[in-house]
């Protein structure tokens, strides 16, 4: 049997457990070097492919490699950087495929969202279309928890964990000091078209009266009469109200409360400071002092308090990239398959990537509640086992102790190509 290099690549927003992917993946891999010579990273996502900066990460040591499992971010550099159709950009999957022909590269593990799980499909495309073939595994990440087809998605889990924890704890600040100061706080999270991480937020409060008092989901069309009125409500009842918004809300018409008019490199409006807007509503006609919070990267980074069944997912679905390919099964996701609520029980399932990309799954309404202000209790029994456990990482002087690998370039091939 030939053995064939494998390339890697971490794809979009990074977050506290997509290493530990990429240490199940490098550490199966290593397993099998029968089967798979060398596995090269691109540095800097599926850029270091275009322009032949490949890592060589058989020169860094096993236990570094197992130290990924610890350190958030990306360790091998990520990208926001959309390939379009092949018709568009059929320059660039040629050069993608001539790189891979260069450094006799037959596999293919491409570890993002969305628009990641689309450029990985159009590979396994293009590499047939030029007779070189290069089996094609999606490996799943995204805070955001809107692939579809699988149960949850790597670093999900973790930042519902860091935000459901924090507005507990802000809500505990804001309760002590109501009476005579703030009334009203609201914590801003990620979320562009899909509230899961504000669901998540929903989480921290188990009983009535607990915060957060209210959700205010992308998939709700925002009414500043009612959203007023519930605040209002709040603070009369409870005597402060804490609020979680999603970066995406929009009115009624689709309008996003917070778009800034810019795009990012995958063409999505820039998002930002809905927080902010919806805060100085409640100042402008309820008159409370307010504090908000944007939680942005603190979110996604925060791997001191990630969720144990998100790093076992993130860990596990690495090594499930690595046997899928090993077993020929090309243009396919690894997902979760879930088997149980309570306890939680899981399992490593499979999808074609024709019926993942570029599709985005929503909160369905059934995790809502009917006045559109809170989840349910089939949403709570959906998120809470997705936030359980802890592993901390290791500390060296009151901080986390993370790997920062040697990331070695190995020498390249072909001529320079301009991204």
């Amino acid at each position: 049997m030939t053995v064939k290099n494998a390339f890697y690549a971490q794809s979009g927003g990074v977050t506290a457990v997509i290493n530990a992917t990429a240490c199940g993946l490098i550490q199966e891999a290593r397993r099998h070097p029968g089967r798979i010579g060398k596995l090269f990273a691109g540095r800097d996502g599926i850029i270091g492919a275009l322009t032949e900066d490949l890592i060589d990460t058989s020169l860094e040591s096993d236990v570094d490699i197992a130290r990924l499992r610890h350190t958030p971010g990306g360790a091998f550099g990520s990208c926001r950087y959309k390939l379009k159709s092949l018709e568009q950009h059929r320059a660039q999957y040629e050069r993608l495929i001539e790189v891979f022909r260069a450094h006799d590269i037959g596999y293919f593990f491409y570890n993002g969202g969305n628009d990641s799980m689309d450029t990985a499909w159009k590979v396994s495309q293009m590499s047939e279309k030029m007779g070189y073939p290069v089996v094609c595994v999606g490996v799943p990440k995204t805070v955001d928890n809107d692939l579809p087809l699988t149960d949850c998605c790597p670093g999900f889990g973790s930042v519902a964990k860091y935000v459901a924890t924090s507005i507990r704890e802000a809500g505990y600040d804001v309760a002590s000091m109501a009476r005579t100061s703030t009334k009203v706080f609201v914590l801003e999270v990620m979320g562009r078209h899909a509230g899961w991480i504000t669901a998540a937020c929903g989480l921290a409060s188990e009983s009535a009266g607990e915060p957060p008092h209210i959700l205010l989901f992308p998939e709700v069309p925002f009414d500043p009469e009612r959203f007023l009125a519930r605040v209002d409500q709040c603070i009369q009842k409870y005597g402060y109200c804490t609020v979680a918004v999603s970066e995406g809300l929009a009115d009624a018409s689709g309008k996003l409360i917070a778009e800034m008019g810019s795009k990012d490199a995958f063409g999505h409006a820039q998002l930002g400071g809905v927080g902010q807007i919806v805060a100085q509503l409640v100042k402008d006609r309820l008159g409370h002092k307010y504090h908000w919070a944007l939680a942005d990267y603190l979110q996604r980074a925060a791997r001191h308090l990630a969720s144990r069944t998100d790093l076992e997912q993130a860990h596990a679905l690495g090594v499930a990239a690595v046997d899928l390919a090993l077993q020929g099964k090309n243009a396919v996701m690894a997902t979760i398959r879930r088997l149980a609520d309570a306890p939680y029980r899981w399992e490593i399932g499979e999808a074609p990537l024709a019926d993942v990309a570029n599709v985005e799954r929503k909160m369905p309404p059934e995790f809502i509640s009917a006045d559109g202000f809170h989840i349910t209790d089939a949403c709570r029994a959906y998120l809470q086992p997705l936030i359980e456990g802890e592993e901390p990482p290791p500390f060296r002087n009151g901080l986390p102790d993370y790997v920062r690998l040697k990331n070695i370039a190995v020498t390249k091939k072909l001529g320079v190509f301009e991204v």
